[in-house]
């Protein structure tokens, strides 16, 4: 095998992190533990195990764009001459035989800097909210535009853009993904197994938190880079801002003048494009019920989405640093 080492970060993820560190020790490979302020024995608990250890600056705010610079960086130093480094989420089991698809990858396709493959939301039956997120990571094999916070990369290539952007709370993979394509990388998804998440969300509040981040994320991103050819997530950005703002404002506005028709437009608009959505997510192949309940939830976040969007330039015109949007609960080791 090739020359690889693995970036696990997190906070705060308890049993979640020991399935993560066990699934990947007896790939002999370097393994650097990121942590960003856990008070749960995380930091502890990996130490045990003999992986290396990074532990973040409390006094700097805390982005996983900045934990995985930092594990990288690590990771560097004490194996200056790996080529791949596969970076993993505290939330996430590697997949055994991963690392060895990925890199077989890599050796035969020269231009391909990021490999990435299935997701898979470990336990879909939990709760709605887990269910959606196994159909969001489902997405097509082939040449993609970004991958998530599971996946492959080669070294060379993340060095050459200066890695991930450490300022980003949300959003940080495609960001990066933005950057290495216009340096002529390519990004794969190939249809393999990789990683088992634990999602864990249980309620409402959660989803909506978590929503609500990608919000913050579609706005950070079009900012950074929406000027540019591929105008990244300004799609994203004015579908959030017309849906979850500027039609339900102008309905409610002009209700009186049109005896509530403009309310009704409106729920008639809403379940046209819960329809289109409907459509397009059964041509992928879901079942008729999981489309269902995936249209109505990409309808209904566009109203925290748009909170998300609301909250970067509201931080961004004052200058305010902004801070992570948390919906997950610490586990006990």
């Amino acid at each position: 095998m090739q020359p690889v080492g693995i970036v696990i970060i997190g906070r705060n993820e308890g049993d979640r992190l020991k399935d993560c560190l066990i699934s990947v020790i007896g790939e002999s490979v370097t393994i650097v533990y990121v942590d960003s302020g856990s008070t749960d024995g995380s930091l502890v608990l990996a130490k045990s195990l003999g992986v290396h250890v990074v532990e973040l600056d409390l006094l700097i705010p805390f982005t996983a764009a900045r934990a995985r610079n930092a594990g990288f960086e690590h990771l560097l130093q004490v194996e200056p001459n790996i080529e791949f480094v596969q970076f993993v989420d505290g939330d996430c089991r590697v997949v055994k035989g991963w690392l060895k698809l990925a890199i077989d990858e890599f050796l035969t396709q020269p231009d391909v800097v990021v490999v990435c493959g299935r997701r898979r939301e470990e336990f879909p039956t939990q709760s709605i909210y887990n269910r959606l997120c196994d159909i969001e990571w489902d997405t097509p094999v082939g040449e993609a535009k970004a991958c998530g916070g599971d996946s492959m990369m080669r070294v060379k290539a993340l060095k050459q853009v200066g890695g991930f952007n450490p300022t980003l709370i949300a959003g940080e993979e495609p960001e990066l993904c933005v950057r290495l394509r216009q340096a002529g990388g390519k990004v794969l998804r190939i249809d393999a197994e990789m990683t088992l998440h634990d999602a864990q969300i249980t309620h409402l509040s959660q989803w909506w938190k978590r929503s609500q981040r990608a919000g913050h994320a579609y706005a950070e991103g079009a900012w950074l880079h929406g000027d540019s050819p591929e105008r990244h997530w300004l799609k994203e950005s004015h579908s959030i801002w017309l849906w979850g703002l500027i039609l339900p404002l102008l309905a409610i506005t002009t209700a009186w003048l049109t005896w509530g028709l403009s309310i009704v437009f409106l729920v008639m608009l809403y379940t046209l494009l819960m329809y289109r959505v409907y459509q397009s997510t059964v041509q992928r192949g879901l079942k008729l019920k999981d489309a269902l309940v995936y249209s109505l939830s990409c309808v209904i976040a566009k109203f925290p989405q748009v909170q998300g969007q609301i909250q970067f330039h509201i931080s961004r015109l004052l200058k305010r640093q902004r801070t992570l949007v948390e919906y997950k609960k610490a586990t006990s080791n």
